[in-house]
Formats: structure tokens, C-alpha cells, sequence
């Protein structure tokens, strides 16, 4: 379960603020009584300032953000202050009226490009916020003062690469969405299409690829327009490989699908991924992220996201039902076991076993497992019968599956302790990952490949930890549980968009629907 929520960062952050400037009102009141404009942050002599006229600029621009400038009154800020004959036409009160709505509006703006606009958990998320603290009403003055607008909104922002690259991937998605009708195709037909075959939508579908940079404009048999010819046909694998999608180059239905998404819902996706990234903390350790739509792990080799940084894998996650799904959260790996046990969760227990044991015993010998009494590796195993079936059934004791190849877990388990009870392993089911969507588990997330992982969590760890070594205690006799010389900070995130270095763009499903939720919150 989650925890309670914690009060809203961005009220807390207005809440300082409006402390701190009242103070600072308080304090030169006596002044602002012989000269009203001395108190002013953004005026001088009837004039907005230059960092006035500057932070008007980026909120009216705050799209490029993926924020909204109606949430800042920009447009309105602005028309006001563009008034002719503003010092002679406004008195004191109107002044600071004027000054104290325009430092509310860099408030909002500036907690928003640091903290976000919705508190994680509110969403859904149950993930710490561990960037320095936010001082809105230092952002607010150094706003006011600093001689560049553009680099202090900056450095409110998060310091990840990938960050700054899905902004550049907003403004492109953002200008083919002025394209009108770019997605548009013929309405899908009972029959995938493959190379060779015409396409009555290929002249649509080769503009949207072209447009996409999926499909160079020289590429392809131009002489036949309605023919899905094999540059037509590459192209489509290269959109299917950047939307998560079995890249075949085959014209089914997911792929027209995924083909007729609006841009616009392109540039949403983009604006909600860069709202969650706002959440996370700065990496002052290397971390291990898993995205759970793109199915994939992330290893950091350092505190810097560049891809040759980084060892990646697919993984496996949670179904898509409720129940099964793999929370969003953080952790920290502190444990790698090799030969686990696998400790059978209560609900699978009574959901998908207790039937069949019920059914007869030998379904316990076929699956290699055993009931236990206690908690521990060391607890006393129970013969099957009857009697301990049902206090199987009653929770009185607990079922485990020994160590081994066909043990659920595989042959080394990433210990990160959470109050979900959701940890790293290996699978002897590795033909799961040959499936572009990979949401099959009841919420713990299967590594592809655990060798590579197991030997860069253990790096810093006593012992000797050569592939070779790890490869032995994984096909060992015994149980291994070693403890990590220093915890590694695992995040467990959720983003429908990324930008590669590469300049490709990647667009994932919602498959839990979270897009959707993030998006009801911020409509409010």
C-alpha cells in the first residue's frame, strides 16, 4: 500500500514564499510609504524590467516547457503591463498589485520547472523527492535580479540528459502537429500487408514516415504509389522498433494503430513524461531505473545518463490487471541471492494453487514444492497431507518452491527491500522476452539477462565476483544470500515517451493507464 500522502511540495513552496515576501513587504513598507517604486521587484520608473520582460517571455513560451502559459496568467501579465502611461496612471497599491502578481506568477512557474505540478503520490507514484530544497522565494528574487532569465529557469530544471532531449523532441512533435491530417489513413482492414502488396493509404503512410524521419524521401519504388515497396516496408520496422512494437514491417492492426495517434497525443505523452521526470532526485549515486512501459532496465555505471554509461536489458513486469501490476517506486538493491527459494505469495497461493494441491499432492512433488512452517530458508519443511493442506490454506503455513532451474525466481534474485514485496530476478521462461510486450509477472520484474547485472551490482562487493564465479554460485549446491558493500538506488518509473541521443523518439502504450490519470490530475 501506498503511504499517506505527504502535503503538496508546491503549496509548501508557495507557503515560504508568501512568508518571505511578506517579510520583505513588512520591512520596506516605510520606505514604500515615501517612494513606492523602491519596493517594486520588477519595475523601475514606471518600466518593467529587463527580467521582467524576460520571464514574461519564457512563461508565454512555456510549451516549450510542456506547460501550459494559462496557468501563468502570462497573456494577461502582459497585456497589463504593456498599458501606455503606466507611471503616471497607476498609484502605489496598484503598483504592488501589479508587482505581487507577476512574482506569484514566477513563483508557480519556477516551482513548477522544479518540482512539477502534481505531487507524486497524488498520481500514483510513490517516489521521494530528493533534490535540495526548493526556496520559491530565492528563485523569485534571483529571478528578478540576475542578469540571465533563461539559465536560472534552467537550473530549476532537472540535470538529466534525457530530460533535455525529450524538450527538443516537444518542439518537433509539436510542429508536425500543425501538419494537418498527417496520421490520417484508410481505416483498417481484416488483413495485414506486407512488402509487395498495394496499399491504398501508401502515399499517406510514406508522408507520415517521411515526416516521422522513419523514411528517407529518395527511399522506395516511386513508380508504382500504391505499392508497399521494400524502403515502404523497412520504414515501417524502424516506426515499429521506436514504438515498441514486434518490428516485422508488416501492416497489422497494433501497427495502424500506433500509426494513427494523433501528434497531438504524441505531444502530450511527451509533456506527461517530462511532469514525472520533474519527481525524480538527482543521481548522486549510479542508479538502476526500470521504464516499466518500454520493458526495459537501465544500469547506471555512473551518475550520468549518457547511453555508453549504461548496461540495458528487457525485463518482464506486472500484467496489466490491477492486482498484478509493478508499483512505481524507489528502493535501494541490497541483497543478490543465488538459488533462491521462491516463497509462493498468499494470493497466488489461493488464487492458482490450493485447487490443484486440493486435487491431489503430487502437484506439489511436479513443481518441486514444499510446505513450510516458519519464516526463513531455514524453516522446518512439513509433509503433505491433508491436514497440512489445509493449514497451508488457513496461512498457518507457507508454500516455496525449492532452488533450481525450473524455480520461478531462476538462479539469482536482486533483493531491494519495499513495502510491495517486488524484487529483481532472473526467469527460466526466456522465451517471454521475445515478446514485444512483456506484461506477464503479478508485479515482480524478470531481467533478461541477470549475469551481466549480478556482476555490476557486485563490483564494489567483497569476494570474487568474476562472471565466472557468479556463473558457478548460480549452478552451485547451496543458497547464497550476499549483502551489496554499498546499497544501489533502484527507480522503478513509468515515462510513455523517450528521446535517444541517436535523435529517435520512442513512444510506449499506457498499459496501466497511468498517462491517463496524470492527465485528470493536471486537468484540475
Amino acid at each position: 500500500m501506498l503511504r499517506a500522502a505527504r502535503p503538496r511540495r508546491t503549496a509548501h513552496a508557495l507557503l515560504l514564499a508568501v512568508v518571505v515576501l511578506c517579510h520583505f513587504a513588512a520591512a520596506s513598507s516605510a520606505a514604500a510609504a515615501q517612494d513606492p517604486a523602491s519596493a517594486l521587484l520588477w519595475f523601475r520608473n514606471g518600466h518593467p524590467s529587463t527580467q521582467a520582460l524576460a520571464l514574461l517571455a519564457q512563461m508565454r513560451d512555456a510549451e516549450r516547457y510542456g506547460l501550459r502559459p494559462s496557468d501563468y496568467g502570462a497573456e494577461a501579465l502582459a497585456a497589463q503591463i504593456a498599458q501606455p502611461g503606466l507611471a503616471g496612471a497607476r498609484d502605489a497599491a496598484e503598483w504592488q498589485s501589479l508587482d505581487g502578481a507577476l512574482s506569484a506568477a514566477a513563483l508557480r512557474f519556477a516551482t513548477h520547472l522544479h518540482s512539477g505540478r502534481v505531487n507524486a503520490r497524488r498520481a500514483g507514484f510513490d517516489v521521494e523527492q530528493a533534490r535540495p530544497a526548493f526556496d520559491g522565494a530565492a528563485a523569485v528574487r534571483l529571478l528578478a535580479t540576475g542578469s540571465d532569465t533563461l539559465a536560472t529557469l534552467q537550473a530549476l530544471e532537472p540535470p538529466f540528459l534525457h530530460y533535455r532531449l525529450l524538450k527538443v523532441a516537444l518542439q518537433r512533435y509539436r510542429q508536425l502537429d500543425t501538419q494537418g491530417g498527417l496520421t490520417e489513413l484508410p481505416p483498417f482492414k481484416p488483413r495485414s500487408l506486407r512488402e509487395g502488396e498495394r496499399y491504398a493509404g501508401a502515399p499517406a503512410l510514406r508522408r507520415l514516415l517521411q515526416a516521422l524521419g522513419d523514411l528517407d524521401a529518395r527511399e522506395g519504388d516511386l513508380s508504382d504509389p500504391l505499392l508497399l515497396d521494400a524502403g515502404l516496408s523497412a520504414a515501417l520496422g524502424r516506426f515499429q522498433e521506436r514504438h515498441g512494437l514486434h518490428p516485422d514491417s508488416v501492416l497489422g492492426r497494433s501497427t495502424w494503430r500506433a500509426l494513427t495517434v494523433p501528434m497531438a497525443t504524441r505531444v502530450r505523452q511527451i509533456e506527461l513524461t517530462l511532469e514525472r521526470w520533474r519527481w525524480l532526485p538527482a543521481f548522486t549515486r549510479p542508479p538502476i531505473i526500470v521504464n516499466i512501459p518500454q520493458f526495459r532496465l537501465f544500469a547506471f555505471r555512473t551518475t550520468d545518463d549518457h547511453v555508453a554509461d549504461i548496461l540495458q536489458m528487457s525485463v518482464i513486469v506486472g500484467r496489466i490487471f490491477p492486482r498484478n501490476r509493478t508499483p512505481v517506486f524507489m528502493s535501494e538493491l541490497r541483497y543478490v541471492v543465488f538459488r533462491p527459494y521462491w516463497d509462493v505469495p498468499p494470493s497466488i497461493v489461493q488464487n492458482e494453487m490450493l485447487a490443484s494441491i486440493r486435487k491431489s499432492l503430487d502437484y506439489l512433488a511436479r513443481n518441486n514444492l514444499e510446505l513450510v512452517r516458519g519464516q526463513g530458508d531455514d524453516g522446518a519443511v512439513i509433509a503433505a497431507d491433508e491436514a497440512s493442506v489445509e493449514a497451508l490454506a488457513r496461512g498457518e503455513l507457507r508454500l516455496r518452491q525449492r532452488p533450481g532451474e525450473g524455480n520461478a525466481l531462476g538462479l539469482i534474485k536482486f533483493l531491494m527491500p519495499n513495502g510491495y514485496n517486488v524484487y529483481l530476478h532472473s526467469t527460466p521462461e526466456q522465451h517471454l522476452f521475445n515478446e514485444a510486450q512483456r506484461a506477464f509477472s503479478h508485479g515482480c520484474i524478470r531481467v533478461a539477462d541477470p549475469l551481466p547485472l549480478a556482476v555490476q551490482v557486485l563490483h564494489d562487493t567483497p569476494g570474487d565476483w568474476t562472471p565466472q564465479a557468479i556463473e558457478a554460485a548460480m549452478h552451485g549446491e547451496a543458497t547464497q544470500r550476499i549483502e551489496l558493500a554499498q546499497p544501489i538506488p533502484v527507480l522503478v518509473l513509468y515515462g510513455t515517451a523517450l528521446a535517444k541521443e541517436d535523435g529517435q523518439i520512442m513512444f510506449f502504450e499506457d498499459i496501466y493507464g497511468h498517462d491517463r490519470r496524470l492527465e485528470r490530475l493536471l486537468g484540475r
